[in-house]
């Protein structure tokens, strides 16, 4: 049987050190919203002052959501009035082999207009890429010579 992971590690400058008990403060009730849904919230929240004395860091070890996170931004976007572009990127693994196991991708919001900038799911977007190519694109090995192509 195989296990499946997301993980991340980011920080969220919250602009003053004042804001950091209310945004512990937000996540102790987003925590509390999933817990009354029977759900768990796909990461923590921490504040370190020796690394970051106006910031949290927001992490997961093994069962993170992203949208968890984004939702989290979002709403100490709001109760701080934070401006600027935030992002972050998360890893996709598995306790083995598997083809759907292993990924990633990343996440850019305006936390002035409090909205996705854009995004990326390297599943997709690789499925894309392979999708629209030519069929006779040359390949390259790992040895980094062109097969396919004329010498």
């Amino acid at each position: 049987m195989a296990n499946y992971f997301t993980l991340f590690s980011c920080h969220l400058p919250l602009g003053k050190a004042e804001n950091i008990e209310p945004a512990l403060a937000i996540y102790r009730v987003m925590q509390d919203q999933k817990d009354q849904q029977g759900e768990t919230l796909g990461f923590d929240a921490d504040h370190h002052p020796d690394l970051s004395p106006d910031g949290v860091f927001l992490g997961a070890d093994g069962s993170g959501d992203p949208e968890h996170v984004i939702d989290f931004v979002l709403r100490c976007a709001e109760a701080f009035d934070l401006q600027g572009l935030w992002g972050f990127r998360w890893a996709l693994t598995c306790s083995r082999g598997r083809l759907d196991g292993f990924g990633g991708g990343a996440h850019l919001l305006d936390l002035g207009r409090r909205e996705t900038v854009g995004w990326l799911d390297t599943e997709h977007w690789l499925q894309s890429r392979i999708a629209a190519a030519p069929e006779r694109l040359p390949t390259v090995s790992h040895a980094g010579h062109r097969e396919g192509a004329r010498r």
